[in-house]
């Protein structure tokens, strides 16, 4: 892994549950760590639901290790939220390969 090619900042973040003054649970993003990411792979898909026309777009980003990155977690990139949907480890301890994808549409 090039440091040259980790061109791109992302946000880490894990979500957690609490409850408002009103008792209505509701889901916090927390931001655990910042790093560097190469983007291997961003690819646009269309296709009609139930609820109408969606677009995923599936984005890959290659990092540095860090420990503990979760399929639960999300990536913030580009004012966007990136929904983890599997995590590689590269090497032993050398970085990981993070697929996400976001959905856009009738549905959000």
């Amino acid at each position: 892994m090039r440091a040259g090619k980790l061109d791109k900042e992302i946000t880490l973040q894990r979500s957690s549950n609490t409850v408002d003054d009103a008792g209505s649970p509701t889901i916090t993003w927390t931001p655990y760590d910042e790093v560097r990411a190469e983007i291997v792979q961003q690819s646009t898909q269309e296709f009609i639901e139930n609820q109408g026309a969606t677009e995923e777009t599936i984005v890959i980003f290659r990092i540095r290790f860090v420990e503990g990155v979760l399929n639960r977690d999300s990536v913030l990139y580009n004012g966007k939220i990136h929904n983890i949907r599997e995590v590689t480890e590269i090497g032993r301890k050398r970085g990981l390969e993070i697929r996400t994808v976001t959905v856009t549409g009738a549905a959000n």
